[in-house]
């Protein structure tokens, strides 16, 4: 199941968002040749390849996170999140018209925090998610 959500994940809205994502990674590795920006550029490149094939993978909050990736979220988001997140909010509101389109509008939804703030979080995947606390599922009966 997760193949064919990936799939049409890809080709509605998948391969133009990661465009989007690899071109700030772009900008950030190339333009502004600052070693300040080459973190950015490293983070937008980890949620391309997430917003590719991103059913089955999650996004987690890394436990070594702290001031610096507080003080680069907030440059990241006037460099690049904000518009990242604009797209996201757009192709969310295309895809909710269709009815097939309404998970993946949510799910559009969903990666706009990410968006907005990707330093200090680790891409997982789902099996692994419950390591980090994330469990979507009722914990097992305790006896």
């Amino acid at each position: 199941m997760r193949f064919v959500l990936n799939v049409l994940w890809l080709v509605l809205s998948g391969f133009w968002l990661a465009l989007g994502y690899l071109a700030a990674a772009l900008i950030c590795f190339l333009l502004f040749f600052l070693v300040i920006t080459i973190p950015f550029g490293i983070a937008s490149l980890r949620i391309a390849f997430y917003v590719l094939w991103p059913f089955g993978r999650t996004v987690v909050q890394r436990e070594d996170a702290g001031a610096a990736s507080l003080i680069g979220n907030i440059l990241w988001f006037i460099l690049a999140g904000w518009w990242l997140a604009l797209g996201h909010l757009i192709t969310s509101i295309a895809l909710a018209i269709t009815i097939i389109g309404i998970p993946f509008a949510w799910a559009n939804l969903k990666l706009i925090p990410v968006s907005i703030m990707p330093l200090g979080r680790k891409i997982v995947s789902s099996d692994e998610s419950f390591a980090y606390g994330r469990s979507t599922q009722p914990a097992p009966a305790q006896y």
